[in-house]
């Protein structure tokens, strides 16, 4: 079948996950990507039919995300975006004509799948906050961030065809035509062994959280630092802080052998530490709630520990609580992608059969 694949550009963790999905349906199918940010050129080196379209992006100061910064910097680039994303439009329509859209998180392709009344299949983590139940007393003191969150994530994708949600924790669903799967894993982590060490990892994202070095030094342990430095081009050692140019071997190494991880709430790191059991320690981005959900059911799980913010009382309170940690994640097992996969492949079947009339079948949630 022609399937239509948007990939939202914010955060490399969409682009990676897709990868894994896109191997193996190109394998059998004919697939076009609409993608935006660095995510663009990360897909590009790795299949054909690749378009690059403007997406939203988020502006940082320290740990926290800037409102209004990252909506000036959004109506800056919709001015040049928005004629990219309506020729790419017209370049599809008129040389690809797909029987499905996959979505991950990503609305040009959503919006395309309406225009042209195509089924569309969810792929993402987003949609636990929407579409599965969660204790109040796990929400306690978050009730107005969660409901926010969850008015946008459901007005992101309504009325799809399916939403196959990406997840290593499992509340129940609350509505109908959602399927929780294990978490998407490059073929580099399902490959990589993990062993004890005795250094942190720790993977910040924001190059102005000028406080987090001294905590890190206090600390006097081993700490291999991604993302703080990101002119560098070889390591530089400060102490106990290495700063380490990023690789993804080198990453995933650094990864697999150490103590615990330190970094914000981001799905796609966390659901490596935790495939790997590593313990860790979350901090997620002031005002997004996706990453303070994951961090909510990480501790709760006791396979890490969530602060709101990095202080050195914490980071030793979390060292004390590692071999707890390490012992809680000796529970958590996943058989690679297969469960994703085949999830996958049943339902992109299942929506090649009812195209064309699907909308009128499938009541809105």
């Amino acid at each position: 079948m022609r399937i239509l694949y948007g990939v939202v550009g914010e955060g490399m963790g969409h682009a990676t996950r897709s990868r894994v999905l896109l191997e193996e349906l190109t394998k059998e199918h004919e697939v076009h990507i609409v993608v935006s940010g660095r995510a663009q050129d990360y897909l590009a080196k790795r299949f054909e039919n690749v378009h690059g379209i403007w997406g939203l992006t988020l502006a940082y100061e320290g740990n926290s995300v800037k409102k209004w910064q990252t909506v000036l910097q959004n109506v800056t680039g919709a001015v040049k975006g928005w004629p990219q994303n309506v020729r790419q439009y017209f370049e599809l329509v008129s040389d690809f004509k797909p029987d499905v859209v996959v979505s991950d998180f990503e609305t040009f392709s959503y919006l395309f799948a309406k225009t042209h009344r195509l089924p569309v299949i969810s792929v993402d983590n987003m949609q636990v906050i929407n579409r599965c139940q969660h204790e109040a007393s796990l929400l306690s003191g978050y009730e107005d961030s969660f409901e926010t969150s969850r008015a946008i994530v459901k007005a992101k994708l309504p009325g799809a065809f399916h939403y196959l949600v990406t997840t290593f924790f499992y509340p129940p669903t609350r509505k109908r035509r959602t399927t929780l799967a294990p978490s998407i894993l490059r073929p580099e982590i399902l490959e990589a062994k993990s062993e004890p060490g005795e250094h942190l990892l720790v993977y910040q994202t924001s190059t102005t959280n000028t406080a987090l070095p001294q905590i890190l030094k206090a600390a006097g342990i081993p700490c291999r630092v991604y993302g703080l430095r990101r002119d560098l081009t070889e390591d530089l050692v400060d102490g106990n802080l290495t700063y380490r140019p990023f690789s993804e071997k080198g990453f995933i190494d650094d990864l697999r052998t150490s103590r615990g991880v330190v970094a914000s709430g981001g799905f796609t790191l966390m659901s490596e530490a935790v495939y790997l059991h590593k313990p860790m320690l979350s901090i997620p981005l002031e005002g997004q709630f996706e990453q303070i959900i994951n961090a909510l059911y990480l501790e709760k799980l006791g396979y890490g520990m969530y602060v709101k913010a990095l202080t050195g009382e914490a980071l030793q309170e979390f060292l004390s609580r590692l071999p707890r940690c390490e012992e809680a994640l000796k529970g958590y097992e996943q058989e690679g992608n297969t469960k994703m996969i085949a999830g996958l492949r049943e339902q992109l079947g299942l929506a090649y059969e009812h195209r064309g009339h699907w909308a009128m079948e499938m009541a809105q949630d």
